[in-house]
């Protein structure tokens, strides 16, 4: 089985190729909704959304990707942002969609932000993950981070490691690895769930809330129907390297200091809800 998988990926990169973005948001992306609450500005730089009573935003990138490292810097909603959810993800379409997702939760002044994490294969996700920060995401811009290449997905925030997700398709979990990802960011209410199970809702007084983008960069197989092949670009010899990237062990023990310290959820341990075990990728994907 071994060998199959391993053609069946070599077919399914072969069908891409290797693409280095960096920073410019009018080139790599399209604001997608908000009747101009979503906006680019310092030419193509910073991209801003916001949120108001009438209506959130959100933009797309242009591309699709199979594969890849990438990273946004990202400033939260500052003060009282409960019941808003900040969103950047990478997702395809459909009912057996994949899907790898940030989203950030807001919370009243003072209390912190919940990052929720989820991966999607084949349309199932219920794989959350939820964690608090070690800094303060409204105060400055910080880098957020998905590497996903055919052995894992790791989540990170300014380099430090926080979610392991492994291939699992040993144990009959599907992974995402066949159908091409765009990135997708929102801000928008979510009141009924968002904080405290729904308990605060939005003060609409203090809106517009904004969320601030800046210093996209995309080291990753971008999706072609030319049939190009997924090679290193030219800038660089170890272009490529993420493709079989894995965590050194100095990296294993930065995953482990954060779940320990910052994790506040984890599905592989919420046995009330798993009543009759635990999925199966919870057995491989263990930091303990």
């Amino acid at each position: 089985m071994a060998s199959l998988n391993s053609v069946s990926l070599v077919l399914v990169v072969s069908s891409c190729f290797v693409i280095a973005l960096g920073g410019n948001f009018y080139q790599d992306f399209d604001v997608t909704w908000g009747d101009g609450r979503a906006k680019i500005l310092n030419n193509g730089e910073l991209l801003t959304l916001s949120l108001d009573k009438t209506s959130g935003s959100g933009f797309q990138s242009k591309n699709e990707y199979l594969f890849g490292k990438i990273d946004i810097q990202l400033k939260l909603v500052p003060g009282n942002s409960a019941g808003t959810v900040t969103a950047y993800y990478l997702s395809s379409q459909g009912p057996t969609h994949d899907e790898i997702d940030f989203e950030f939760l807001g919370n009243l002044s003072g209390d912190p932000y919940i990052l929720h994490t989820n991966v999607f294969g084949q349309g199932k996700g219920n794989r959350e993950q939820q964690f608090y920060l070690w800094f303060d995401p409204t105060a400055d811009f910080h880098t957020y981070s998905i590497l996903w290449n055919p052995q894992r997905i790791i989540f990170s925030v300014d380099g430090t490691p926080i979610r392991e997700f492994k291939n699992a398709e040993s144990v009959g979990v599907a992974y995402p690895k066949n159908q091409p990802m765009r990135i997708y960011s929102s801000l928008w209410n979510a009141d009924d769930w968002a904080t405290r199970g729904g308990l605060v809702k939005t003060d609409w007084n203090q809106a517009p809330f904004t969320a601030s983008y800046r210093n996209f960069n995309a080291n990753a197989c971008v999706s072609s129907s030319s049939g190009s092949s997924c090679t290193p670009s030219s800038t660089s010899s170890s272009s490529n390297s993420w493709l079989n990237e894995e965590l050194d062990s100095t990296s294993q023990e930065r995953l482990k200091w954060v779940q320990k310290n910052y994790m506040i959820y984890n599905y592989c341990s919420d046995s009330k809800r798993f009543a009759q075990g635990f999925p199966p990728e919870c057995s491989i994907n263990t930091t303990a």
